[in-house]
């Protein structure tokens, strides 16, 4: 389990020092801006639909590692799926980080099963994402960890 626990920090720390896709994205048709008030993080994701696929998608933002890591890994798991499919996604996701039991295949997502132990840190990991579904929805209004239940 050790080495599964460092391979799950590794891709938390390479998604924090590397983020994948950050950036405002110039051909967005869907827009979402997100806020946990509880730290100050905040994250606005930019999603071009084509028909009803993901055909790319950025994020931009600041806060901790933890937040800016899954935003980071959640445009590399969106991109090119349905709405219906980021929210089957985002529920896989939530439930490794409340509940640190990673997915029978293990992927990327698994990294943030160690979140589950930290309760708070659970709307940093989640963030990024209830974003993203909003943007998915055409819901403007700001996402906020405040009315989200994690």
């Amino acid at each position: 389990m050790h080495d599964l626990t460092d391979l799950y920090q590794s891709v938390i720390l390479d998604h924090n020092r590397r983020p994948r896709n950050r950036g405002k994205l110039p051909t967005a048709n869907r827009v979402a801006h997100g806020d946990n008030p509880t730290c100050g993080d905040q994250c606005s994701v930019f999603i071009r639909l084509d028909g009803e696929r993901i055909a790319d998608i950025s994020f931009d933002g600041a806060g901790c590692a933890i937040s800016q890591a899954s935003a980071s890994l959640m445009t590399t798991q969106l991109k090119g799926k349905t709405a219906a499919e980021a929210q089957q996604l985002y529920d896989q996701f939530h439930h490794i980080v409340t509940t640190g039991q990673p997915p029978e295949e293990i992927n990327d997502l698994a990294a943030f099963a160690g979140v589950h132990t930290f309760p708070a840190r659970i709307k940093c990991a989640t963030l990024g994402w209830h974003a993203a579904l909003n943007a998915l929805k055409g819901d403007e209004a700001p996402a906020t960890t405040e009315t989200h239940k994690d």
